[in-house]
């Protein structure tokens, strides 16, 4: 997907299936400005509207200092209330984009994500950072709250007594303490992130993708439910995946010790 139409994105196809989405206004710290909001709701429409054509996103930052510095405070500068409602409203309708998308969305933290810019983060299925990168959401340290749906991540991803810290606080969390407190998977060197992120990135383009996408479903649907219904839901997830033509590969490639090759039908 290509493609010379964004000013503020970057996108990249690096391996079969892999999506890689970068942030790229490194000026400014990959801040988050009414283009990007434009920018990156378009792109997050595309992909929700045609699944099959990847498998896996990867969402970075441009740089070596920063993933996302959050909302871009110096176009905010002087805004009309009007201005930033309705501006909030096109970043509101870009965050549920990013929630709705069907495949698994991998969060590279190249540096600081603050802000609008962790809600991202948190947003993705799950994230890599560099050692150095460091995360918070400082919306009321300059009179406003998160809009972008941290006070709703950040509690289901640490719980309430942790979110509630870093949100009141508006303190930032170095990467340990976000890989200890579950907001990172892992922690890479600098020089290493693409290249682990990547890696994983292509494991999951090389599974079944319409087993990849179910799983997610019930993953995310899942969390609404008790647990007896959450199970039944897995169950009707799982039977939609028996009659197709990448269920009956995957067998037979198992029995004829090959490597199975998905079609996605």
């Amino acid at each position: 997907m290509t493609d010379a139409r964004y000013e503020t994105l970057k996108l990249d196809t690096p391996s079969p299936g892999v999506l890689v989405i970068t942030l790229n206004r490194p000026e400014v710290r990959n801040a988050i400005n009414t283009k990007m909001g434009e920018e990156m709701l378009d792109v997050f429409t595309r992909i929700n509207a045609d699944p099959a054509s990847h498998r896996c996103v990867v969402l970075t930052g441009a740089g070596d200092r920063a993933f996302c510095a959050g909302g871009d405070l110096k176009e905010r500068h002087g805004m009309t209330d009007e201005a930033w409602n309705n501006q909030h409203r096109l970043f509101e309708r870009m965050m549920l984009a990013l929630l709705d998308c069907p495949l698994p969305v991998i969060a590279a933290i190249n540096g600081v994500a603050f802000a609008g810019g962790c809600e991202f983060v948190l947003l993705c299925d799950f994230a890599y950072a560099v050692e150095t990168a460091r995360f918070a959401l400082t919306e009321v340290t300059i009179g406003i709250m998160p809009g972008g749906g941290g006070t709703q991540t950040l509690p289901r991803r640490v719980g309430y007594a942790r979110a509630a810290e870093i949100v009141l606080t508006g303190e930032p969390l170095s990467a340990e303490q976000a890989l200890n407190w579950g907001v990172v998977n892992r922690l890479c060197t600098a020089d290493q992130l693409m290249t682990e992120v990547l890696a994983t990135a292509s494991k999951i383009a090389r599974n079944a993708p319409l087993s990849i996408r179910q799983a997610k479903r019930s993953m995310i649907l899942g969390q609404r439910m008790d647990l007896r219904s959450a199970m039944f839901f897995e169950v009707d997830a799982y039977n939609q995946l028996v009659g197709t033509e990448d269920r009956r590969e995957g067998i037979a490639a198992f029995n004829e010790k090959r490597k199975p090759e998905f079609r996605g039908r």
